[in-house]
C-alpha cells in the first residue's frame, strides 16, 4: 500500500501547519531501537517520507526520557529538524527517580515550571524552538495571569512558535485565552467511537468557533476497540465489520479513524504505533470517508440508543 497524499495545513488561522496525522512518541523508550540515535533518525526519515511530519512529545513521556531519545536522533541528524514540525506539552509533574522533588503527583502551571519545563525541553530536543507547546492538563491552581505571563515570555524570546493545551474545557480556554496575546492554536483531547464526550458537551463545538483544529489521543480507545470484551465494544466492532466492503475500509483500526477525520472540525489523530507497516495502514483511513449515515450507526452502537 502506497502512502496517501495527507493534507499538510494550519490548524488555526495563525497557527502553525501540521501534517493531517501526528506521530505520538510516547512509547519511544520502549522500543527496541531507543537508545540508537542513528535507528530512531531512520524512524524519524521514514515517518517523513510516509507525510506524517509532525511529531507529539510531552516532557514526561517514558518518565521524563524520550525527548532527550529523540532529541539524540536530531543531533546526529540536524538536517531532520527542518523536515519536522515538533509538538511538546508542560505541567504534569509525575513521581520519578528523574524528578526526585516530586513526592505528589501533580499540575504545575506557574511561571518558574513552565520557563524551567521549557528550557529543559530545548535541551532534551537538541532543537532550538519548539513549534507548539501545550500545557497538558488543566490545573485548578491555575493563576491564568501568571501562566499567560509565562507562555507569551517563552515565545517573545523565540523559544516557542505557538501555544496549545491539552485536555482543557472550553471555559478553561477561554479564560486562558483572555489574558493572552496571542491565540490558543489547538486543544488535544480524547475522542473516539467509544468515548464520543467532546461531540456533545461543548468542546469540538467551541473549537469550530474559534477555527482550531483539534489534536486527537487515544483515537482507538487504547486497546478496547479491538480487544474489548463488553457488549458496547462488541457492538461497535460489528457495526464496523460490517461496513469494511461498503466503505472500502481493509480493517476496522481504518473506520475508527474515518469516524474520526469526518467531524467538520478536521481533527489530527495521533498514532502512537512503533510499526511502520502498520502506520501505513492507519494513514490509509485518510482516502475513506463516512457518510452520514455510516457514521451515525457507529455513534448508535458505541451510545447504546438512537438518536433523540
Amino acid at each position: 500500500m502506497t502512502a496517501p497524499d495527507l493534507a499538510f495545513a494550519p490548524i488555526h488561522p495563525d497557527g502553525p501547519a501540521l501534517s493531517r496525522f501526528v506521530w505520538g512518541a510516547w512509547r519511544l523508550a520502549e522500543a527496541d531501537y531507543a537508545n540508537d540515535p542513528g535507528a530512531v533518525a531512520s524512524v524519524i526519515e521514514e515517518l517523513v517520507t510516509l507525510g506524517v511530519t509532525s511529531i507529539d512529545h510531552a516532557d514526561i513521556y517514558g518518565g521524563y526520557t524520550c525527548e532527550a531519545l529523540f532529541g539524540a536522533a536530531i543531533k546526529a541528524r540536524p538536517s531532520l529538524r527542518d523536515a519536522i514540525q515538533i509538538v511538546t506539552k508542560t505541567d504534569i509533574a509525575l513521581i520519578s527517580p528523574n524528578r526526585p522533588d516530586h513526592l505528589v503527583k501533580h499540575y504545575d502551571t506557574s511561571r518558574d515550571h513552565i520557563l524551567a519545563s521549557v528550557d529543559r525541553s530545548l535541551a532534551n530536543l537538541s532543537v532550538d524552538y519548539i513549534d507548539l507547546l501545550l500545557l497538558h492538563r488543566p490545573d485548578p491552581l491555575m493563576d491564568a495571569d501568571e501562566t499567560a505571563g509565562a507562555l507569551s515570555a517563552v515565545r517573545a524570546a523565540g523559544k516557542v512558535g505557538h501555544i496549545g493545551v491539552s485536555n482543557f474545557t472550553p471555559s478553561q480556554m477561554a479564560l486562558l485565552q483572555s489574558r493572552l496575546d496571542s491565540p490558543l492554536v489547538t486543544n488535544q483531547i480524547e475522542l473516539s467511537a467509544l468515548h464520543l464526550d467532546p461531540l456533545h458537551d461543548g468542546t469540538l463545538d467551541y473549537l469550530q468557533q474559534h477555527r482550531m483544529r483539534p489534536m486527537i489521543w487515544s483515537p482507538l480507545a487504547g486497546a478496547d476497540l479491538l480487544t474489548g470484551t463488553s457488549e458496547r465494544h462488541k457492538a461497535v466492532r460489528d457495526v464496523m465489520e460490517g461496513m469494511l466492503e461498503e466503505t472500502g475500509a481493509e480493517t476496522i483500526v481504518q473506520l475508527a479513524l474515518a469516524f474520526i477525520l469526518r467531524h467538520p472540525s478536521k481533527p489530527l489523530p495521533i498514532l502512537g504505533s512503533m510499526k511502520m507497516d502498520r502506520l501505513r495502514s492507519m494513514i490509509a483511513a485518510e482516502r475513506i470517508t463516512l457518510t452520514r449515515q455510516q457514521w451515525f450507526s457507529i455513534w448508535q452502537a458505541s451510545a447504546g440508543r438512537e438518536v433523540p
